[in-house]
């Protein structure tokens, strides 16, 4: 071999060396590229986790899919937001009909009272006629006497005659014209204030009713419808007797302001013994007892 062929065969060993250490030191760099890349997805697959609580399924697809869709990112689905009821307007709170106070600011309201013109039908309570100076009678109600007061009036007669009294039905049944025209006669001779007192206004007299009896002794009509009437024996025997057979004293004593008329010893009013009876033991007016 010669001296020049031996050079020539160093000189290419010496560059086959150096390619191959190029080679080598490239394809470090490549791996070395490679563990620097999976070592950042790897850290970024890990953030993930934690930040968006992603399960090691969804990392490993984070990992090699998503490379291959930056183009379009994956939507995750919406979380189900539950809405809240809507807030409930505050109501008004409304006033309560027995709150003292408001009673007092606001007046009931008040029917229109009735009169006897407008009036079409007379008022019974509890199956009792009222003529009072509160429910008035039709001005057309002309019933008459009553037949059964009458006879029961009768029958109380002539007990009393066995006591002494010879008693007398004085008035009885008024019609409305009539009770008009004694009304106004009380208002001329004594003012209407004094006349209201012991005469009731036409359509409002329980005379009208056919029940209401004005009693006194025969021969004794200086009596009659006079406070001197209460002193009498026959007086106080009515008192005590009449509701046997069916009659009350209507305007006693001391009851003016409830039965709107002043004592009247001689006025009394048929019910029925019963319901006379009643009312006599229980010491009370009709107002009283019917509660109106």
């Amino acid at each position: 071999m010669s001296k020049g062929f031996a050079i020539k065969e160093g000189n290419n060993l010496t560059m086959r060396k150096d390619r191959l250490y190029a080679k080598k030191k490239k394809g470090m760099k490549v791996w070395i590229t490679l563990a620097v890349l999976f070592t950042i997805l790897v850290g970024a697959s890990l953030g993930a986790l934690s930040v968006y609580n992603w399960s090691p399924q969804q990392a490993i697809q984070g990992l090699f899919y998503q490379p291959f869709n930056q183009g379009s990112e994956e939507e995750q689905p919406e979380e189900e937001v539950t809405p809240e009821p809507p807030e409930e307007e505050p109501q008004e709170e409304l006033p309560d009909p027995n709150d003292e106070e408001l009673n007092e600011d606001t007046p009931p309201v008040e029917e229109e009272p009735q009169t006897p013109e407008t009036v079409k039908e007379p008022t019974y309570v509890k199956g009792v006629l009222v003529a009072n100076k509160q429910y008035p009678l039709p001005v057309d109600y002309a019933p008459g006497e009553d037949q059964e007061a009458r006879a029961a009036f009768e029958e109380m007669k002539a007990s009393a005659e066995t006591e002494g009294f010879e008693l007398i039905a004085f008035s009885t049944f008024r019609s409305f014209e009539y009770q008009e025209e004694l009304y106004q006669r009380y208002v001329n001779d004594h003012g209407q204030e004094e006349a209201d007192r012991f005469s009731a206004p036409p359509g409002y007299s329980e005379h009208q009713t056919g029940l209401g009896f004005d009693i006194g002794e025969v021969g004794k009509e200086v009596n009659w419808a006079d406070d001197s009437f209460s002193e009498t024996e026959a007086a106080k025997w009515l008192e005590e007797n009449a509701h046997q057979y069916g009659f009350i004293l209507r305007y006693p004593p001391g009851k003016e302001e409830i039965t709107g008329y002043q004592y009247e010893a001689w006025h009394f009013r048929y019910l029925g013994k019963e319901l006379a009876q009643k009312v006599h033991d229980s010491g009370l007016t009709l107002e009283e007892y019917l509660n109106i």
